[in-house]
């Protein structure tokens, strides 16, 4: 896979960043550039653990799954799913209504999002992709995501939270189908 494409799946896993940063921004008393950095922080930090623990676990079982090379595509396409109907139901589920940036109130929001990028590890690793780089640019663009999600829920708020992540799923089923071709 080339760097376009790891760029378009690090587009699509930020999708459900994008809406609940929008969220933050939204209820952040201050929802300053420090906050937002804050936030991406977190949110670019588990999206890099979650992407590593998937492509470890699926390389340490590799001659087990190697035949399912269709796997990668089944995962993304329900990952796609997913987001859909968290859309469809009004945004993404675990969201924090408190605005707080404290690690007790942003790790269990950060694990809930992140849970994609797990199967997105297990995906890449499928795939045979280069982890380090994939997770370098997925990470910078979930941090860079968060950040500005943010600074629009300040200026925009409830209007586009949810279209984010609909747009995300949708990406990521495209994802799945074009790996299954």
């Amino acid at each position: 896979m080339n760097f376009i494409g790891i760029l378009v799946i690090a587009l699509g896993l930020s999708m459900d960043v994008l809406a609940i940063a929008i969220y933050k921004g939204l209820k952040l008393p201050k929802a300053d550039l420090r906050s937002a950095l804050i936030v991406g922080a977190y949110f670019g930090t588990f999206q890099v653990i979650m992407l590593f623990a998937g492509y470890f676990a699926a390389t340490a079982f590799s001659d087990s799954i190697n035949s399912f090379g269709w796997l990668a595509s089944a995962l993304l396409f329900l990952l796609g799913i997913r987001m859909i109907i968290g859309s469809l139901r009004g945004g993404s589920e675990g969201k924090d209504r408190s605005g707080s940036l404290h690690p007790a109130k942003m790790i269990p929001l950060t694990l809930v999002i992140s849970v994609d990028a797990l199967a997105v590890g297990v995906s890449l690793a499928l795939l045979d992709v280069n982890i380090f780089s994939a997770v370098a640019v997925i990470g910078i663009t979930a941090f860079a995501t968060a950040v500005i999600g943010v600074k629009i829920g300040r200026r925009f708020g409830k209007k586009i939270g949810s279209g984010a992540e609909l747009f995300g799923g949708i990406v990521l089923i495209l994802i799945g189908i074009v790996l299954l071709l």
